[in-house]
């Protein structure tokens, strides 16, 4: 089993809970590495992710016998199953800040559970602490992004318009990491007044103050980066503007 799948499970000991139903898809990678619709489970004796047919090999493919994930087909779990997983569990823990009210009576329901006890974003907490790895990740993450952020300023030129930039921020990410970590924004002139502002095809100008809000993800890990500059005609590199 996983490091952080037995930390997590020594701790649910600690805290007398039995079982524990984990909904959020961010905890559930973090957890696992699976990244796919389904809802993880820990049982008494097992660890088990239940989604959908149409991911089922994809799954397999990231996870291993150390693991100790035993992975089913939704359509394959009888309501039986349901009962069952949690069967002489007393308290079994949810994620009350990502349930619903809806959700939570239908966990109720389908698993028959007695008590259903908030976690307090027990995991959330854990995801704080980063690991050597995630921290050589946010470094590499980091230094791409610095890279991605130099290319931009050689690149923007007045007449050029907000999508043309955003879409080269992306191309140079998806290039070089596994994605965007959002939705890039870039705004400029009167735009930069919008914080969430989504590009246009309103043309740069000269003395132009240019928003740029940009991240990517490097095996699971999540940068973010927002600057402010200032357009300018020459082809120098632009001056930072802080």
């Amino acid at each position: 089993m996983n490091s952080k799948l037995q930390w997590l499970r020594n701790t649910m000991s600690s805290l007398d809970m039995q079982g524990l139903i984990i909904s959020n898809p961010t905890n559930i990678k973090y957890l696992t590495g699976i990244d796919a619709e389904g809802t993880l489970l820990l049982t008494r004796k097992d660890n088990i992710f239940i989604t959908d047919g149409r991911y089922i090999e994809h799954v397999h493919s990231i996870l291993t016998l150390y693991d100790e994930i035993i992975v089913y087909d939704i359509h394959d779990v009888s309501s039986d199953d349901y009962e069952n997983f949690f069967m002489f569990c007393e308290n079994v823990g949810f994620e009350e800040y990502y349930v619903t009210y809806a959700d939570y009576k239908e966990l109720i329901r389908k698993y028959k559970i007695n008590n259903l006890v908030e976690t307090e974003q027990l995991i959330e907490r854990q995801r704080m602490i980063k690991d050597k790895d995630e921290i050589s990740n946010i470094e590499k993450a980091c230094e791409i992004t610095d890279n991605c952020f130099s290319y931009i300023l050689t690149y923007i030129k007045p007449g050029m318009t907000e999508k043309q930039i955003a879409e080269e921020i992306e191309e140079y990410y998806k290039q070089r990491t596994d994605g965007l970590a959002f939705e890039t924004i870039v705004l400029s002139g009167e735009n930069t007044s919008m914080p969430h502002g989504v590009p246009t095809d309103r043309k740069i100008q000269e003395q132009d103050i240019i928003t740029i809000d940009m991240g990517c993800k490097v095996n699971r890990i999540l940068f973010r980066y927002d600057k402010n500059i200032l357009c300018r005609k020459c082809t120098r590199r632009n001056k930072t503007c802080l």
